[in-house]
């Protein structure tokens, strides 16, 4: 079953609150995941148990590098999907885990340092998938977008990610009070009451289009 990997070089991007995003609109469409907490704070860990997580949804913790590719593994075996949140620094781990995935997802805030930083990761999983004898799909997405206006930054840094023939998914993830009550209330974004917090239909909608994007690429490279 795929295995979708978030990476980034850079601690603060948006990682795992686009993997819970991800995780729960899978879950929400009928699909089992697994989703494998690799960060030493283990952010996972702590936001599945603030309440009950859906019952075709968990989280595992992974140890470390020796142990990633078993803990990977596993967890295809029994899940729909599988989706790995990896630490913000570069580790051993990190490119186990890169040599496992069928799809690697790049996040970045519109700043040129996050654009630096995405290229570390970019040439990263190439480098992987010339040590793993296979293309790795990976695609950029901006995480933590100004929801009312699209910053000219980040249009340039689209613009020049494609100029040079960087993957950019269609979808980002906006910066919404919806995404970040997801670790203060627990659960998914679908378990959120709109008495809760403001906004939250948009945040669904973006949440599913992002969803979307990703299985779209899944396809692709499944049909390629």
């Amino acid at each position: 079953m795929p295995v979708i990997s978030f990476v980034s070089s850079k601690g603060g991007v948006g990682k795992t609150t686009s993997a819970v995003v991800l995780a729960g609109e899978l879950v929400a469409s009928g699909r089992s995941v697994i989703m494998i907490d690799a960060d030493p704070n283990h952010p996972l860990v702590s936001w599945a148990g603030l309440q009950p997580l859906p019952a075709e949804l968990s989280v595992v913790a992974d140890q470390s590098a020796e142990t990633i590719i078993d803990t990977i593994e596993d967890a295809r075996a029994k899940a729909d999907f599988v989706i790995v949140d990896l630490e913000g620094t570069a580790t051993d781990r990190i490119g186990f885990a890169i040599a496992r995935s069928d799809l690697v997802l790049v996040p970045l805030q519109a700043s040129v340092l996050d654009a630096t930083e995405a290229v570390k990761s970019i040439k990263l999983i190439r480098q992987m998938s010339r040590v793993a004898g296979r293309e790795i799909p990976y695609r950029l997405f901006f995480s933590r977008i100004a929801a009312v206006i699209r910053e000219r930054t980040a249009k340039d840094i689209e613009q020049q990610f494609a100029a040079n023939g960087a993957a950019v998914l269609g979808a980002g993830i906006v910066d919404r009070a919806a995404f970040r009550a997801i670790f203060s209330l627990g659960g998914t974004l679908r378990a959120i009451e709109a008495k809760d917090v403001g906004g939250l239909q948009a945040a669904r909608d973006n949440a599913l289009a992002f969803a979307q994007g990703v299985i779209e690429t899944l396809k692709k490279k499944a049909a390629a």
